[in-house]
């Protein structure tokens, strides 16, 4: 059995910084697309986040079951925080 993994916020795309206009550090939470218990493919949105310009999906990086979701909408996050738990699927399962 593998052990659970923690999704995080990625690190801001470097123009980010380079223009200054997009984001000031913290990213509001405007969805939240899964529930502990919701099986999620890779790649499948989790999240959707604002910046005061755009929004991003915070797509999933592994297969398997929410185990913990540690957002909620309305809530903000910053790079590396930890918004979901997943519990991977077995290879070959």
């Amino acid at each position: 059995m593998e052990s659970m993994k923690e999704v995080c916020i990625p690190e801001a795309p470097a123009c980010w910084e380079s223009c200054g206009n997009c984001t000031t550090g913290e990213l509001l939470v405007s969805e939240v697309n899964v529930a502990p218990g919701d099986t999620v493919a890779r790649d499948d949105t989790l999240i959707v986040v604002e910046t005061n310009k755009i929004s991003l999906d915070i797509p999933s990086p592994y297969s398997g079951t929410v185990v913990e979701v540690l957002v909620k909408p309305g809530s903000f996050v910053k790079e590396r925080d930890v918004i979901v738990r997943i519990e991977p699927t077995k290879a070959g399962a």
